[in-house]
């Protein structure tokens, strides 16, 4: 995730070419706030994002008689610098301009998208990832402003940028592996987020696919809307008996990030010929930083299954990753993908934007389950005035922190002043009931006494 040229230390105008400012001026941005917003489907950030990967700009060599000049060269990157919370990644400037190796290009980013790759990767969970310190992210959109040698086909490569890894993914495991055909069904966990839309749209490609989706309630009004037929809330009902009430017989595709006990009740729920496809293991995100126990529960609840057993079911499960596969596999699919965005029949809803600076709050919001559709980084760096109300606010709330610890301290002050005060109370209770039995006792000595004289008395 790497930005425009840090404006401290801009190249000069001259420098610029005239080509590269006019594929500049088409490729906006997506507006910004200082406080990101949850919106509903906006098809303008969309369609800036697709324009600015898909706007004409010159793509030539970066010149190599200019050392000075490339010395000068500054940009804005995202850096993991290490294994842990929202803390660790860090926005910083780099000097100097990237050496293109061959089959590369040079994109001038302006927004990159936030995948749960990229959370995993955050706590170390990524195998694909280089260890720290490293720029993570999958995707982005931008204009192309140089390639390196054996760039053979330039245009697919700036279309490629506007296209969100969520839908490449997505189009592959439903029509390649899944083989979605007409009145079948789905079922989609996290349907609310950036794959569960994305698969949502492409189902939805296919004449009466029935789609269950799971999501938390307060979400299923935008997700019945985007063309989810059984929204489920799997917080507070089981999942497996809802499908069931509906389809006795389970569903014919299974879509699985989760991985551990989820993976097992998506497998019981297939039909004959049904296939589960897993592509993730979010079980394991559990907290800010890596939690060992929700790892080695996964882990311990992972899928095994026998080839004898798949036989006599007659199911399928299947096994996707981005990461691993050659990049020749996908471009028929960013064709696809292409032609159906023109034709409005797909549609990314971005559900919030971010600056590079609020890296942690998107993450945040990500990790927590709050986003409907994809959470979007903007390269466009923050105006002084937000980033001193976000200082502003920053301290509001650490005042207000400090406050509710102070309170709490109060509070805690006052309940132990009132236990101390009824301690005291049943201690003077019980003193004035031993003083009350004190008269008593006497009586029953003065008694006993006396019993005893007479007893002499007697025996005398």
């Amino acid at each position: 995730m790497s930005g425009e040229d840090a404006p401290a230390q801009q190249q000069n105008a001259d420098e610029q070419k005239p080509q590269q400012q006019d594929a500049e001026s088409k490729a906006e941005s997506p507006k910004t706030e200082n406080k990101p917003e949850a919106t509903p489907a906006e098809p303008d950030a969309t369609a800036d994002a697709a324009a600015a990967a898909a706007a004409p700009a010159e793509a030539s060599a970066a010149p190599a008689d200019k050392p000075a000049e490339e010395d000068a060269f500054t940009y804005r990157a995202l850096v993991l610098t290490g294994y842990g919370g929202y803390d660790k990644v860090k926005l910083q400037v780099k000097k100097g301009k990237p050496v293109l190796k061959p089959g590369e290009v040079m994109v001038r980013v302006k927004a990159c998208g936030l995948n749960f790759a990229d959370l995993m990767a955050r706590q170390g969970l990524y195998d694909r990832l280089p260890s720290p310190p490293v720029t993570p992210g999958m995707e982005c959109s931008g204009v192309v402003e140089a390639v390196g040698e054996e760039v053979t086909d330039r245009k697919s490569f700036k279309k490629a940028a506007a296209l969100p890894v969520n839908y490449i993914s997505t189009y592959m495991m439903v029509f390649d592996f899944g083989h979605l055909r007409p009145s079948q069904s789905v079922l989609i966990y996290m349907a609310a987020g950036g794959v569960g839309i994305a698969a949502t749209q492409l189902c939805k490609t296919v004449k009466d696919v029935t789609i269950f989706g799971t999501a938390s309630a307060s979400k299923h009004e935008v997700i019945s809307e985007g063309g989810v037929t059984h929204p489920i809330d799997y917080r507070s009902r089981d999942y497996v008996e809802e499908v069931r009430k509906i389809n006795p017989k389970g569903v014919d595709i299974v879509l699985d990030p989760l991985g551990g006990s989820d993976t097992h009740k998506g497998y019981n729920l297939l039909k004959p010929m049904g296939k589960l496809i897993s592509y993730g293991a979010a079980n394991m995100l559990s907290g800010q930083k890596k939690n060992l126990f929700a790892v080695a529960k996964t882990w311990y609840q992972q899928f095994s299954i026998h080839t004898l057993s798949l036989c006599q079911n007659n199911r399928a499960v299947c096994g996707f990753h981005l990461g691993y596969l050659d990049s020749e596999l996908v471009v028929d699919v960013m064709k696809g993908l292409l032609d159906l965005y023109q034709q409005g029949k797909i549609k990314p809803r971005i559900d919030s934007t971010y600056h590079l600076e609020q890296v942690g709050d998107a993450m945040r919001r990500m990790q927590e389950r709050g986003n409907i559709g994809k959470i979007i980084l903007s390269t466009e760096p923050m105006k002084e005035e937000p980033k001193k109300e976000e200082a502003k606010k920053d301290e509001k709330e650490k005042k207000e922190d400090k406050k509710k610890e102070e309170k709490k301290k109060e509070d805690k002050k006052k309940d132990e002043s009132k236990k101390d005060e009824k301690k005291k109370e049943e201690t003077k209770k019980e003193e004035k009931k031993a003083e009350e039995k004190k008269p008593e006792e006497k009586v029953e000595e003065k008694n006993a006494e006396e019993k005893k004289e007479e007893a002499k008395k007697e025996e005398n």
